[in-house]
């Protein structure tokens, strides 16, 4: 059994606090500072460990006011938000709630419904189908009157499809973000993310690397589309394949596979020299593996994140990462569902937005002398 990391050690302390009422929901758990003091462990790992604890719903944070326990459910549970209300209400279905990009999403959603006197229903789905059921059951059960939605494992049949049937069946408008089912072939509002990939991959080929890993997520459409922009970087630059390359994952066996491809590389002769991630949040857990081994950011690996999320700034050294337009994107889905609603755009078209690369200093050129070549 692989020892336990500093991450896991802290994480586990939290969740055990949590599952034994020790702190209850609703109160707020040690600072930062108090955590890292407590478990001496560096502010970067406390920082990782909380943040995967709020993106998985066992924690919450209120800007300025700190970190708190919130219910852990297994079903879902809807919450109206409320808002000046004509008697129109929008539902929301998102995969998370809790932190990363998903809360700029969702506020320039309810933004733009407060000002047109809407209210909002919000759902999340943890990206699991099943829950996804539930999610749209009781959207249905609510009558909404739009429904903004962003699916869960699209790469991947959905058994859900007779349920945006029945959607349309009686005439409520529905629209995707993110991504889209292709079966559907819905109004969508979506990054090009096959350009995302290649332009992070290209960005560390135009820094001279050649070793270069991807890891992606395999069941979203977000992960294959980024993973084929990382391929076709590497195949108009010429840059020779190597065994496990290209590392995919799904969301319940991220954890494992990741760590266990990293220390097989890291633990080699033959280690990588940069690294693209599915996603920022991605990209810190993998600083976190590389730590264990010594390795720094940028001088050994340079790594390029995905979202430039708050996680970006959140690393002792900054992430390059690329961007995604979270709240202007939750702006234009409510416009275009209340344009829907109202009668006033019957067809809604989609929307692909070009993402660009924000360069911070994880990354860097590679050092062109190999030491070990000269001493051979």
């Amino acid at each position: 059994m692989a020892p336990k990391t500093k991450y896991n050690m802290v994480k586990e302390n939290i969740m055990e606090w949590i599952a034994s009422g020790k702190v209850k929901p609703g109160e707020k758990i040690y600072s930062e500072n108090e955590l890292v003091k407590m478990f001496g462990v560096s502010r970067h790992t406390v920082r990782q460990a909380v943040g995967d604890l709020v993106h998985e719903g066992w924690l919450y944070r209120e800007q300025g006011a700190g970190t708190f326990c919130s219910f852990k459910k297994e079903e879902i549970e809807p919450t109206v938000l409320p808002a000046q209300t004509n008697g129109k209400n929008i539902g929301v279905i998102t995969t998370y709630i809790s932190d990363y990009i998903f809360p700029s999403i969702i506020r320039g959603i309810e933004s733009y419904l407060t000002t047109k006197g809407y209210s909002l229903t919000l759902a999340c789905t943890d990206n699991d189908i099943e829950k996804e059921k539930q999610c749209l059951q009781t959207m249905l059960s609510r009558n909404i009157d739009g429904l903004i939605v962003e699916p869960s494992k699209s790469s991947i049949y959905n058994p859900n499809i007779h349920y945006y049937l029945e959607l349309e069946q009686h005439n409520i408008p529905y629209l995707m973000i993110n991504q889209y089912y292709p079966q559907l072939s819905p109004p969508h509002i979506v990054v090009n993310d096959e350009h995302g990939g290649y332009i992070a991959t290209e960005h560390l080929i135009k820094l001279g690397h050649r070793k270069i890993i991807g890891l992606f997520k395999s069941d979203d459409l977000q992960g294959v589309n980024r993973m084929q922009g990382f391929i076709r970087a590497i195949r108009e630059h010429e840059i020779p394949f190597f065994p496990d390359m290209v590392i995919s994952y799904t969301t319940e066996d991220m954890n494992d596979i990741v760590r266990n491809h990293l220390n097989k590389f890291y633990l080699s002769d033959d280690k990588p020299t940069a690294i693209v991630c599915y996603n920022d949040q991605l990209a810190l857990m993998v600083v976190d593996v590389l730590r264990n081994f010594q390795i720094s950011v940028p001088d050994d690996v340079s790594i390029v994140g995905y979202d430039d999320s708050f996680l970006a700034e959140a690393f002792e050294v900054k992430l390059t990462s690329v961007a995604h337009p979270k709240m202007n994107m939750g702006i234009e889905a409510a416009k275009r569902i209340v344009a829907a609603v109202e009668g006033k755009d019957n067809n809604p078209q989609s929307i692909t937005y070009e993402p660009e690369l924000v360069i911070r200093n994880s990354t860097a050129p590679l050092i062109s002398v190999n030491t070990l070549d000269i001493k051979e």
